[in-house]
């Protein structure tokens, strides 16, 4: 009698322990979900680049981001902190790269579609060349009513974004914080940034 109690009790500690497994899982899950509805996406950029071209992807990223209540944050690095300063004489150049169009943003459409492959050799050779692309970069993005980096900066730090200077490349180059605009959020190094990209949902090198 007392082996058929003992088997009888082991049975029902067994589906016990089975019922308490699958509620305990169940809550798990239903904690997980709202952790996970309740938790704000991060966004994490590296900015290498000092171009106008290369200026545009950042920006449009972060200020993307934050309009959809992300946690933003931006490093500017080596020739990407020309990105934060109060002077953007910004500058793109055709020069090694063949990826970029060169398309007029003026005269009749069938001369608007044509893609001028221009030699390097005139790209290099022909002065003030590169002033020429840039030109007509700013007249294209405003032709097709693309904000210009300024306004897309300047909608970032309203948004919240944090502009993060790299402090190495800052005196690697000489340059002075004064030359940049007051809303560099921090002046850091790499060892500084990295924990932020860590925990970030979205990590990007620009």
């Amino acid at each position: 009698m007392g082996n058929v109690d003992a088997v009888n009790f082991n049975i029902a500690d067994s589906n016990g322990n089975e019922s308490l497994n699958k509620w305990f899982d169940q809550q798990f899950e239903r904690k997980m979900k709202e952790i996970e509805a309740s938790k704000r996406p991060s966004l994490a950029l590296i900015a290498t680049q000092g171009t106008m071209d290369m200026a545009y992807p950042p920006f449009i990223l972060a200020s993307t981001a934050a309009a959809l209540d992300w946690d933003v944050s931006i490093f500017f690095t080596f020739y990407g902190l020309n990105l934060l300063k109060k002077d953007l004489s910004l500058k793109v150049s055709p020069l090694g790269n063949p990826a970029m169009p060169m398309k007029m943003p003026m005269g009749p459409q069938w001369f608007k579609n044509i893609n001028w492959a221009i030699p390097n050799a005139i790209k290099a050779g022909v002065p003030g060349f590169e002033n020429v692309a840039t030109a007509l970069m700013k007249k294209t993005t405003a032709s097709k009513g693309v904000a210009d980096i300024a306004t897309l900066r300047e909608i970032c730090i309203e948004s919240g974004v944090e502009l993060n200077a790299c402090q190495m490349t800052v005196d690697l180059f000489g340059f002075k914080k004064e030359d940049f605009i007051d809303e560099v959020t921090d002046w850091c190094g790499a060892a500084s940034f990295l924990p932020t990209a860590q925990k970030a949902d979205v990590a990007l090198f620009i």
